[in-house]
Protein backbone atom coordinates (compact mmCIF):
# COMPACT_ATOMS: atom_id res chain seq x y z
CA UNK A 1 0.00 0.00 0.00
CA UNK A 2 2.72 2.49 0.97
CA UNK A 3 4.76 1.53 -2.10
CA UNK A 4 2.01 2.89 -4.35
CA UNK A 5 2.09 6.34 -2.73
CA UNK A 6 3.83 9.12 -4.71
CA UNK A 7 7.45 9.63 -3.75
CA UNK A 8 6.88 13.29 -2.68
CA UNK A 9 4.26 12.10 -0.19
CA UNK A 10 6.48 9.28 1.06
CA UNK A 11 9.33 11.71 1.66
CA UNK A 12 7.00 14.15 3.43
CA UNK A 13 5.83 11.32 5.70
CA UNK A 14 9.47 10.33 6.15
CA UNK A 15 10.37 13.73 7.57
CA UNK A 16 7.68 13.30 10.20
CA UNK A 17 8.84 9.75 10.90
CA UNK A 18 12.42 10.92 11.30
CA UNK A 19 11.41 13.49 13.91
CA UNK A 20 9.19 11.04 15.78
CA UNK A 21 12.02 8.55 16.14
CA UNK A 22 14.48 11.29 17.05
CA UNK A 23 12.23 12.69 19.79
CA UNK A 24 11.17 9.41 21.36
CA UNK A 25 14.21 7.13 20.97
CA UNK A 26 16.97 8.41 23.25
CA UNK A 27 19.68 6.03 22.04
CA UNK A 28 18.95 6.86 18.41
CA UNK A 29 18.97 10.58 19.18
CA UNK A 30 22.26 10.48 21.07
CA UNK A 31 24.01 8.43 18.39
CA UNK A 32 22.86 10.72 15.57
CA UNK A 33 23.86 13.86 17.48
CA UNK A 34 27.23 12.44 18.56
CA UNK A 35 28.25 11.11 15.15
CA UNK A 36 27.18 14.24 13.33
CA UNK A 37 28.85 16.57 15.83
CA UNK A 38 32.08 14.59 15.57
CA UNK A 39 32.14 15.11 11.81
CA UNK A 40 30.74 18.63 11.39
CA UNK A 41 30.63 20.25 14.81
CA UNK A 42 27.51 21.56 16.50
CA UNK A 43 25.63 22.47 13.31
CA UNK A 44 21.94 22.61 14.24
CA UNK A 45 20.78 23.31 10.69
CA UNK A 46 22.59 20.27 9.32
CA UNK A 47 21.26 18.19 12.21
CA UNK A 48 17.65 19.13 11.45
CA UNK A 49 18.09 18.22 7.80
CA UNK A 50 19.75 14.93 8.74
CA UNK A 51 16.81 13.99 10.98
CA UNK A 52 14.41 14.45 8.09
CA UNK A 53 16.62 12.65 5.60
CA UNK A 54 16.97 9.67 7.94
CA UNK A 55 13.19 9.37 8.01
CA UNK A 56 13.03 9.61 4.22
CA UNK A 57 15.48 6.70 3.95
CA UNK A 58 12.91 4.48 5.66
CA UNK A 59 9.76 5.91 4.08
CA UNK A 60 11.08 5.45 0.52
CA UNK A 61 11.81 1.74 0.96
CA UNK A 62 8.25 0.55 0.15
CA UNK A 63 8.53 2.27 -3.23
CA UNK A 64 12.02 0.97 -3.98
CA UNK A 65 11.27 -2.57 -2.79
CA UNK A 66 7.73 -3.18 -4.07
CA UNK A 67 7.17 -1.21 -7.27
CA UNK A 68 7.69 -2.71 -10.70
CA UNK A 69 11.37 -2.77 -11.56
CA UNK A 70 10.96 -0.33 -14.46
CA UNK A 71 9.05 2.07 -12.21
CA UNK A 72 11.86 1.98 -9.64
CA UNK A 73 14.48 2.76 -12.30
CA UNK A 74 12.31 5.64 -13.53
CA UNK A 75 12.86 7.37 -10.16
CA UNK A 76 16.48 7.96 -11.22
CA UNK A 77 16.50 11.37 -12.89
CA UNK A 78 20.20 11.68 -13.73
CA UNK A 79 23.30 9.49 -13.81
CA UNK A 80 26.76 11.03 -13.47
CA UNK A 81 29.97 9.12 -14.15
CA UNK A 82 28.59 5.98 -15.81
CA UNK A 83 31.08 6.51 -18.65
CA UNK A 84 33.80 5.57 -16.16
CA UNK A 85 32.07 2.22 -15.69
CA UNK A 86 31.75 1.68 -19.44
CA UNK A 87 35.47 2.41 -19.82
CA UNK A 88 36.19 -0.60 -17.59
CA UNK A 89 34.41 -3.08 -19.87
CA UNK A 90 36.04 -6.49 -19.60
CA UNK A 91 37.41 -5.85 -16.12
CA UNK A 92 35.98 -6.77 -12.73
CA UNK A 93 34.51 -3.90 -10.71
CA UNK A 94 33.88 -3.53 -6.98
CA UNK A 95 31.02 -1.07 -6.53
CA UNK A 96 31.09 0.43 -3.04
CA UNK A 97 27.91 2.12 -1.86
CA UNK A 98 28.06 3.65 1.64
CA UNK A 99 25.01 4.42 3.81
CA UNK A 100 24.43 7.63 1.87
CA UNK A 101 21.22 8.72 0.14
CA UNK A 102 19.03 5.95 -1.28
CA UNK A 103 21.71 3.28 -1.41
CA UNK A 104 19.09 0.61 -2.18
CA UNK A 105 18.36 2.06 -5.63
CA UNK A 106 22.00 2.14 -6.73
CA UNK A 107 22.31 -1.63 -7.10
CA UNK A 108 18.98 -1.73 -8.94
CA UNK A 109 20.40 0.56 -11.62
CA UNK A 110 23.68 -1.34 -11.96
CA UNK A 111 21.99 -4.75 -12.05
CA UNK A 112 19.78 -3.64 -14.94
CA UNK A 113 22.96 -3.31 -16.99
CA UNK A 114 25.57 -5.67 -15.55
CA UNK A 115 25.63 -9.00 -13.70
CA UNK A 116 26.47 -8.32 -10.08
CA UNK A 117 27.03 -10.27 -6.87
CA UNK A 118 25.89 -8.23 -3.87
CA UNK A 119 27.16 -8.87 -0.35
CA UNK A 120 24.03 -9.24 1.73
CA UNK A 121 23.56 -9.48 5.49
CA UNK A 122 20.11 -10.87 6.41
CA UNK A 123 18.03 -8.47 8.55
CA UNK A 124 17.62 -9.03 12.27
CA UNK A 125 13.85 -9.04 11.75
CA UNK A 126 13.39 -12.37 9.98
CA UNK A 127 9.95 -11.35 8.72
CA UNK A 128 11.60 -8.71 6.53
CA UNK A 129 13.96 -11.17 4.85
CA UNK A 130 11.68 -12.39 2.00
CA UNK A 131 10.69 -8.83 1.03
CA UNK A 132 14.27 -7.56 1.16
CA UNK A 133 15.72 -10.52 -0.70
CA UNK A 134 13.12 -10.38 -3.48
CA UNK A 135 13.77 -6.66 -3.93
CA UNK A 136 17.53 -7.06 -4.03
CA UNK A 137 17.47 -10.00 -6.44
CA UNK A 138 15.88 -8.00 -9.23
CA UNK A 139 17.88 -7.45 -12.36
CA UNK A 140 21.05 -9.49 -12.78
CA UNK A 141 21.81 -9.81 -9.06
CA UNK A 142 23.13 -12.76 -7.08
CA UNK A 143 23.13 -12.38 -3.29
CA UNK A 144 26.18 -13.46 -1.27
CA UNK A 145 26.16 -13.88 2.49
CA UNK A 146 29.10 -12.49 4.54
CA UNK A 147 30.83 -15.83 5.07
CA UNK A 148 33.40 -18.01 3.31
CA UNK A 149 30.88 -19.21 0.73
CA UNK A 150 29.82 -15.65 -0.03
CA UNK A 151 33.39 -14.43 -0.44
CA UNK A 152 34.03 -17.25 -2.90
CA UNK A 153 31.09 -15.98 -4.97
CA UNK A 154 32.54 -12.47 -4.94
CA UNK A 155 35.97 -13.70 -6.04
CA UNK A 156 34.48 -15.86 -8.77
CA UNK A 157 32.51 -12.93 -10.18
CA UNK A 158 35.53 -10.61 -10.24
CA UNK A 159 37.79 -13.22 -11.82
CA UNK A 160 35.10 -13.61 -14.51
CA UNK A 161 35.33 -9.83 -15.09
CA UNK A 162 31.91 -9.23 -13.58
CA UNK A 163 30.93 -6.89 -10.75
CA UNK A 164 30.24 -7.03 -7.03
CA UNK A 165 28.49 -4.64 -4.66
CA UNK A 166 29.50 -3.88 -1.06
CA UNK A 167 28.45 -1.48 1.69
CA UNK A 168 32.01 -0.38 2.58
CA UNK A 169 31.09 1.38 5.84
CA UNK A 170 29.30 -1.61 7.33
CA UNK A 171 31.02 -2.76 10.51
CA UNK A 172 32.60 -6.18 9.85
CA UNK A 173 32.92 -9.12 12.19
CA UNK A 174 36.02 -9.39 14.34
CA UNK A 175 38.99 -10.50 12.28
CA UNK A 176 37.58 -9.04 9.07
CA UNK A 177 38.64 -5.44 9.71
CA UNK A 178 41.11 -3.00 11.18
CA UNK A 179 40.76 0.32 13.00
CA UNK A 180 41.08 3.36 10.76
CA UNK A 181 40.08 7.03 11.08
CA UNK A 182 36.60 8.02 9.96
CA UNK A 183 35.73 11.67 10.50
CA UNK A 184 38.46 11.95 13.12
CA UNK A 185 37.61 8.89 15.19
CA UNK A 186 38.75 5.29 14.85
CA UNK A 187 36.17 3.01 13.25
CA UNK A 188 36.49 -0.74 12.75
CA UNK A 189 36.72 -0.90 8.94
CA UNK A 190 36.36 -3.88 6.63
CA UNK A 191 39.41 -5.15 4.76
CA UNK A 192 37.40 -7.24 2.29
CA UNK A 193 37.31 -4.59 -0.49
CA UNK A 194 41.09 -4.31 -0.44
CA UNK A 195 41.57 -8.07 -0.50
CA UNK A 196 39.18 -8.42 -3.43
CA UNK A 197 40.85 -5.65 -5.40
CA UNK A 198 44.41 -6.86 -4.85
CA UNK A 199 43.69 -10.54 -5.49
CA UNK A 200 41.73 -10.02 -8.72
CA UNK A 201 43.03 -6.78 -10.22
CA UNK A 202 39.51 -5.35 -10.20
CA UNK A 203 38.71 -1.63 -10.25
CA UNK A 204 36.93 0.23 -7.43
CA UNK A 205 34.06 2.64 -7.95
CA UNK A 206 32.29 4.59 -5.21
CA UNK A 207 28.54 4.96 -5.74
CA UNK A 208 25.94 7.25 -4.19
CA UNK A 209 22.26 7.85 -4.95
CA UNK A 210 21.63 11.47 -4.01
CA UNK A 211 18.06 12.13 -2.88
CA UNK A 212 16.50 15.16 -4.61
CA UNK A 213 14.30 17.54 -2.64
CA UNK A 214 10.49 17.37 -2.66
CA UNK A 215 10.44 13.74 -3.78
CA UNK A 216 11.72 14.52 -7.28
CA UNK A 217 13.79 11.34 -7.47
CA UNK A 218 17.52 10.60 -7.37
CA UNK A 219 20.86 11.42 -8.98
CA UNK A 220 23.34 8.54 -9.22
CA UNK A 221 27.05 9.29 -8.86
CA UNK A 222 29.75 6.85 -10.02
CA UNK A 223 33.31 7.83 -9.08
CA UNK A 224 36.44 5.66 -9.54
CA UNK A 225 38.76 5.52 -6.53
CA UNK A 226 42.19 4.05 -5.84
CA UNK A 227 42.93 2.54 -2.44
CA UNK A 228 46.38 2.75 -0.91
CA UNK A 229 48.74 -0.09 -1.62
CA UNK A 230 50.53 -1.90 1.18
CA UNK A 231 49.16 -2.96 4.54
CA UNK A 232 45.52 -3.27 5.54
CA UNK A 233 45.75 -0.24 7.80
CA UNK A 234 46.73 2.11 4.97
CA UNK A 235 44.11 0.68 2.65
CA UNK A 236 41.34 1.00 5.24
CA UNK A 237 42.34 4.60 5.94
CA UNK A 238 42.18 5.47 2.24
CA UNK A 239 38.80 3.72 1.95
CA UNK A 240 37.37 5.78 4.81
CA UNK A 241 38.83 8.93 3.29
CA UNK A 242 37.07 8.20 0.00
CA UNK A 243 33.77 7.68 1.84
CA UNK A 244 34.28 10.94 3.77
CA UNK A 245 34.88 12.85 0.55
CA UNK A 246 31.60 11.58 -0.88
CA UNK A 247 29.64 12.19 2.32
CA UNK A 248 30.81 15.81 2.45
CA UNK A 249 29.03 16.45 -0.86
CA UNK A 250 25.58 16.01 0.74
CA UNK A 251 26.25 15.27 4.43
CA UNK A 252 22.64 15.47 5.61
CA UNK A 253 21.93 12.28 3.62
CA UNK A 254 24.43 10.09 5.44
CA UNK A 255 22.87 7.66 7.91
CA UNK A 256 24.35 9.25 11.02
CA UNK A 257 22.22 7.06 13.27
CA UNK A 258 24.13 3.99 12.05
CA UNK A 259 26.42 2.69 14.77
CA UNK A 260 29.54 3.15 12.66
CA UNK A 261 31.87 3.21 15.66
CA UNK A 262 30.78 0.01 17.33
CA UNK A 263 33.47 -2.60 17.83
CA UNK A 264 32.99 -6.35 17.51
CA UNK A 265 33.72 -8.28 20.68
CA UNK A 266 37.44 -8.95 21.13
CA UNK A 267 38.43 -6.37 18.52
CA UNK A 268 41.49 -4.54 19.90
CA UNK A 269 41.76 -0.79 20.10
CA UNK A 270 44.41 0.70 17.82
CA UNK A 271 47.45 1.84 19.76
Amino acid sequence: MFGRLPLPLLHALGIGLGWLVYLFDRRYRERLRTNLKLAFGDNSGLRRRAIGESGKSIAELPAVWTREYTDVLALIREVRGWQAVEALAGRGIVFMTPHLGCFEIASAYIAARLPMVVLYRPPKLAALAPLMENARRRGRVTLATPDFKGVKLLLKALKSHETVGILPDQVPSFGDGVSAPFFGRDAYTMTLPTRLLHSTGAAAIMVAAQRLSHGRGYILHFEPITLAEGDAQAAASSLNQAIETLVRRFPEQYLWSYNRYKRPKAAPQRS
